[in-house]
């Protein structure tokens, strides 16, 4: 009983830092480079989780919490693989709760445990029948419910972004190491078939060293941030209540994350130090004027986030990185996904396009392109495309990204992504907001793998089977 009584205070500490980073309960600095009590120093009784390989699972008992925009989504993917096994569904709509039962049980599996309550994740966490913890929730408790899971000996999985303070980056990797179990961002876009595909090129040498690259997330998500959940909107308008409390890129990991793997990013390299700008904001409110009234409290009300973030990292090694974040402008979807190198460049948005020497000033043709592409087509896609484009999930990458997360677990492999991934991609966040405070001064990144970063190899050109 009084271990189950420590379980509830530290997760009520936990929710404090979840409101925390949305800003809305406490005071002080949240956005500290290095927070008290939080070193590179390692813990005494922990060990790295670089290369982190688990007891191999037959069947992967999933728990999926949070059945809104991503987790329903996944409930439908994840039952299209082998080896898994709902046993607990869990979030506060129940009509949710009840669509995602209806889709594991028509689809042959015996329905999952129901949980609808404000805390009843932290019950879904605490089952010994779980295996992995799928978390597609709001922001604030992605790192709450990881930690909560992985403390009882769950596999954590959690939405973009894993963190949104220095704090819980840091819990998120003291927790893992802690616990020796899996921590894994479900950043989606490291699937892409470009974004592979260049992966691919680039472990191969095709664009030579790579110097600089540049990703981005950049959606309109105006219309979206104002609508109410039961027409399809955020629970509680959580994103909106985001772009009103911070400023600077609050969302990097999309254009982040597979230019981050393609470099070796905590393996081989990592971030030294990075500087943020933000333009002022404008968006929000021109929208919410034109569409509820020029005296209306959405168009009265103040916006913090800057309509464009951009972000210049450097690293360890003299390479740098651009990511830019607006979710405010009326502009096309853009990840941007540029890599350049010593022998040639590549970008993926407006349009694929690919320039390598001797001819570097003009991108290459089609049919030049087309070989290209398919000289260097990844052994995923190649194995699994095809299945992963009827699926679906933006057009299979979500797929491909379900498939090698139970296929690891399965098999008792390391993840394609790690603890140190989702610590290093996401503290883009607040140290972002840190530096468009400091008049865009620079601010260090830390090292969340303590050193481990110089023997790591870079994610290799994995397989189905590998």
């Amino acid at each position: 009983m009084k271990k189950h009584d420590n379980s509830r205070r530290e997760f009520l500490r936990l929710a404090a830092l979840g409101t925390a980073a949305l800003g809305l309960g406490t005071t002080g600095k949240l956005f500290a480079g290095k927070p008290e009590g939080y070193t590179e120093i390692r813990p005494s009784g922990s060990k790295s989780v670089m290369d982190l390989a688990c007891e191999p699972l037959e069947t992967v008992r999933i728990a999926v919490i949070g059945l809104g925009m991503r987790g329903e989504d996944a409930v439908r993917r994840l039952l299209q693989l082998e080896g898994v096994r709902f046993n607990a569904v869990c979030d506060l709509v129940p009509a949710f709760v009840q669509e995602a039962n209806n889709k594991i049980t028509k689809a042959g599996h015996k329905p999952a445990a129901e949980y609808t309550g404000e805390t009843d994740w932290m019950k879904v966490c605490e089952r010994d029948d779980i295996d992995l913890v799928y978390n597609c929730t709001p922001w604030y408790l992605h790192t709450p419910i990881a930690i909560h899971a992985m403390k009882h000996g769950k596999h954590a999985a959690l939405e973009v972004p894993a963190a949104m303070t220095m704090e819980e980056c840091w819990q998120l990797v003291d927790t893992a190491e802690e616990t020796q179990r899996h921590c894994m961002m479900l950043e989606n876009c490291c699937y892409d078939f470009f974004e592979l595909a260049t992966l691919n090129m680039a472990r191969n040498d095709v664009f030579g060293e790579i110097l600089h690259a540049e990703g981005a997330y950049i959606h309109d998500l105006r219309s979206l941030k104002f609508l109410k959940q039961n027409d399809g909107g955020y629970y509680n308008f959580w994103r909106l209540e985001y772009s009103k409390k911070h400023n600077g890129n609050l969302y990097p990991t999309h254009g982040l994350g597979p230019i981050a793997q393609i470099m070796g990013i905590n393996r081989g390299d990592r971030f030294d130090y990075l500087t943020s700008m933000s333009t002022k904001q404008a968006g929000l409110s021109l929208y919410a004027e034109d569409k509820f009234g020029a005296g209306s409290p959405e168009a009265l009300a103040e916006y913090k986030l800057g309509d464009m973030n951009t972000t210049l990292i450097r690293t360890v090694n003299g390479r740098t990185l651009m990511v830019q974040h607006d979710t405010t402008s009326p502009r096309p979807y853009d990840r941007l996904h540029l890599i350049s190198g010593t022998k040639g460049m590549a970008r993926k948005w407006p349009r694929p396009a690919i320039a390598l020497e001797p001819n570097a000033h003009q991108f290459l043709k089609p049919e030049a392109y087309d070989q290209l592409i398919a000289q260097y087509e990844h052994p995923l896609v190649k194995q699994i495309g095809e299945k992963a484009k009827k699926v679906g999930g933006h057009g299979g990458m979500d797929f491909i990204m379900d498939y090698r997360l139970i296929y690891c677990l399965r098999n008792g492999l390391p993840l394609d992504q790690d603890v140190y991934d989702a610590a290093a991609w996401s503290c883009i966040v607040p140290l972002s907001e840190q530096s468009v405070n400091q008049r865009s001064g620079s601010v260090d990144i830390p090292d969340f793998t303590r050193g481990a970063w110089k023997t790591a190899q870079p994610w290799p050109v994995v397989t189905v089977e590998g």
